[in-house]
């Protein structure tokens, strides 16, 4: 299970993946000093090219001066880190990736860099653009095979940007699922449904389920459930040869409560019940179990299962989700994880 001989995906934008290739073994002070100057290099390439850092910022993120970090792109670029792709990994990535692995079970990781001097992290925009264009590497290894694929897909705005990222082919053999209700709660189109983007991208059907997120209570949820073409719909996204999926969180102005999905109130049951985060509407506690709540009862969404019997790549970051991203992998709920270096290594701590 180890990440060690891994690479990870190739990155858009004309800059090479950080996971392309392992630090050499560091032999004297000459070398180790070289690995650290690329390190430090590398990073300031992801947060400029990438993430779309200004030099102010990226040095404010790694504590050094605007000069220095002037110098660092400068000779990202010089040394042949900057090509196509980021040819240096940051290997503090890679040991958090082949951690998470041995640690929950994963088949596969990803950590991208968000982590500055001290306390200092990349904001969450400059988190997701990052996640969005390593998630989009990885989908397109699925996606871009002949044989025909079912696709389930679920929601959050990390997988909708990186199903934004990626690159548009003619692969109408596939048919992508959505994993939950495509109305909203004032019976408009819900707009965290995201597996229309993806089908739209590689021309494949698209398969909705004709619900609402969360139904008005339970007796409407079992009807809404028992529909027919609901139940063509999860029929099929038992077949997924692979599921794209994101986390949210619960709290106050969460997702959820935001867009009317829960009140407040139902934020605060779900938190006196120990929710720390939801997929696809479902529930989580810290430990990792779905919690049995009367919201679970009005949850449309398709069911989850631990251990998943197919790949489940989870893609989540930011410093807000980091204890909802631990609860699912102490769940079990994701063979596959990307995610950034701040919640790898949350993830990683023993309460």
């Amino acid at each position: 299970m180890s990440n060690a001989k891994k690479t990870g995906p190739t990155l858009a934008m004309h800059v090479v993946n950080p996971y392309a290739q392992r630090l050499m073994p560091k032999k004297g002070n000459q070398m180790a000093s070289r690995n650290e100057k690329l390190d430090l290099a590398a990073r300031a390439a992801w947060m400029y090219y990438v993430a779309g850092n200004t030099q102010n910022e990226i040095a404010d993120h790694l504590g050094i001066s605007r000069q220095m970090a002037q110098r660092l792109v400068a000779y990202a670029r010089e040394s042949g880190l900057v090509k196509v792709r980021v040819e240096h990994p940051v290997s503090s990535c890679l040991e958090l990736a082949a951690a998470l692995q041995q640690r929950y079970g994963l088949e596969q990781c990803y950590v991208v860099p968000s982590e500055g001097a001290g306390d200092s992290v990349v904001d969450d925009a400059g988190v997701q653009q990052m996640l969005a264009v390593v998630g989009a590497e990885v989908m397109e290894r699925y996606l871009q095979q002949e044989t025909p694929l079912v696709v389930n897909v679920g929601s959050g705005r990390t997988l909708k940007a990186a199903l934004e990222a990626v690159t548009e082919m003619e692969r109408p053999q596939h048919r992508i699922v959505s994993m939950v209700g495509a109305i909203a709660a004032d019976g408009s189109s819900n707009r965290y449904d995201v597996a229309l983007t993806a089908a739209d991208k590689i021309q494949a059907r698209f398969f909705f389920l004709p619900a609402p997120l969360v139904a008005d209570n339970a007796e409407d949820m079992r009807q809404w459930c028992s529909h027919r073409v609901y139940r063509i719909v999860a029929d099929l996204a038992q077949q997924a040869d692979v599921t794209f999926i994101g986390v949210g969180t619960i709290a106050p102005g969460c997702p959820m409560h935001v867009d009317g999905f829960i009140t407040a109130e139902e934020v605060a049951q779900l938190q006196a019940h120990g929710a720390v985060g939801e997929m696809i509407g479902h529930a989580i506690a810290g430990d990792g179990r779905l919690i049995a709540s009367p919201l679970e009862e009005r949850v449309t969404s398709l069911p989850l299962t631990s251990p998943p019997a197919r790949p489940v790549i989870g893609m989540a970051g930011g410093a807000k989700k980091a204890e909802a991203i631990r609860a699912v992998l102490r769940g079990g709920w994701w063979s596959g994880l990307i995610t950034d270096e701040y919640c790898a290594r949350y993830a990683l701590q023993d309460e």
